[in-house]
């Protein structure tokens, strides 16, 4: 089991009813349970006093409440290994909370034990409806960040079950995948893997590439993440387009923004062209950057295919850090292959850990980081906060703060 059936606040419990009991037993500590080999007396006097048949009715006791102290403990399943400061600073904010266990569980092993669980942190599992209908002492959901496409909310719902993620612009994570949007272009732009290799060949001067300026950026999907963007992308001098369901001003065309990087200003005028859903395909013909920071969903799976890539100019690059199901694979491996795509960017693919025998990552123009966009000192610390409050919140009845409840 994934649970640890005791913990030093046991030995505390137990040592109290000892003395409650004027008996001094042997307590060994096995496998995180504790066992009681027998009693002993400091003296013949205690020994007489104390008769073995007050013993059974100690052991009873201690049994009852070592059962309703660990009906007090609330445990958090952590799915799977990855993304490892997740639980680490998770466990790290709670040390001083010893009725709240995290664990670890490998991915494999989840539906076995989630009914063990009072709440789920997901991170990159799938909780389907089986699995969910095991989890009949699971009280929440969550995702260590934004999305939480790859739980069926509906049979969340259906069981009881809240459903929560922790939005991005408060922990910091989505400056955090701006950022990373960044680096990506710079990256492509300057030519990363040519640059190592001239290095290894102690060639100077080489590669020839490209800067920032003068380049328009077509960011699909303004948000959280593409607000950030807009903000740290205007001081290279860019010209911004952007989409995005709707805006809180009428739709301008060639609305020059006069915003400074301090943000002054409304959101939406970090863009010079606004533009919806209709609006993809001509944008994207004219980008020399695309950079995808959609919501993944049933609407926008697949999304960049190949009439999208098609539709971008011969050596534009392409950008993204929300999912990796949001482009279609095929279609970007064939745009590589005949040199319509320029270059590639991705901190999320469309299987996770990525094989790193793909053929995609064959290509000199092809940069891949291991979905670390978000993964920051500062994000992290602030959204293992997040889910200790929400754990001992949950314990004394309170409402969750830091969250949003999404059913």
């Amino acid at each position: 089991m994934y649970r640890k059936t005791a913990s030093s606040s046991f030995s505390a419990v137990m040592k109290s009813l000892v003395r409650e009991n004027g008996v001094f037993a042997n307590i060994r500590n096995r496998t995180s349970s504790f066992e009681i080999i027998g009693p002993t007396y400091n003296t013949a006097t205690d020994q007489q006093q104390r008769q073995y048949s007050s013993f059974p009715g100690f052991l009873g006791k201690f049994q009852e409440m070592t059962l309703d102290s660990e009906k007090s403990v609330t445990h958090i399943l952590f799915c799977g290994p990855h993304f490892p400061d997740s639980h680490n600073y998770t466990r790290e904010y709670l040390q001083s909370h010893p009725f709240i266990k995290v664990d670890v569980v490998p991915l494999e092993d989840v539906p076995d034990v989630i009914g063990n669980y009072d709440i789920c942190v997901v991170k990159n599992m799938r909780l389907n409806s089986d699995i969910i209908a095991r989890a009949n002492k699971m009280k929440l959901i969550m995702q260590f960040g934004v999305g939480v496409e790859g739980v069926d909310i509906n049979a969340a719902t259906k069981h009881g079950i809240t459903v929560a993620r922790i939005p991005s612009d408060a922990t910091g994570n989505a400056a955090s995948c701006a950022e990373m949007a960044i680096y990506l272009m710079l990256g492509l732009l300057r030519k990363q893997h040519e640059m190592l290799v001239a290095v290894r060949q102690k060639l100077l001067g080489d590669p020839t590439g490209d800067t920032l300026l003068g380049k328009t950026i077509f960011i699909m999907g303004f948000g959280n993440i593409g607000i950030h963007l807009a903000k740290r992308l205007r001081p290279f001098g860019v010209k911004i387009l952007a989409t995005k369901r709707s805006w809180s001003s009428p739709l301008q065309n060639s609305c020059k923004s006069n915003v400074s990087y301090n943000g002054s200003g409304s959101q939406d005028d970090l863009v010079d062209e606004k533009g919806t859903h209709q609006d993809i395909l001509n944008f994207a013909s004219r980008a020399d950057i695309v950079v995808c920071c959609l919501v993944m969903n049933s609407e926008t799976a697949g999304i960049i295919d190949k009439v999208f890539i098609s539709s971008m100019r011969k050596g534009a690059l392409l950008v993204n850090i929300a999912r990796g199901g949001l482009l279609d694979y095929d279609a970007v491996l064939h745009h590589l292959e005949s040199g319509h795509l320029g270059g590639l960017g991705i901190d999320v693919a469309w299987t996770e850990p990525f094989d790193p025998d793909d053929a995609i990552l064959k290509f000199p123009n092809v940069i891949l980081t291991p979905h670390v966009a978000g993964v920051t000192e500062h994000s992290y610390r602030y959204m293992a906060k997040v889910v200790g409050d929400v754990a001992l919140r949950l314990r004394t009845g309170e409402s969750f703060t830091g969250v949003e409840i999404v059913n």
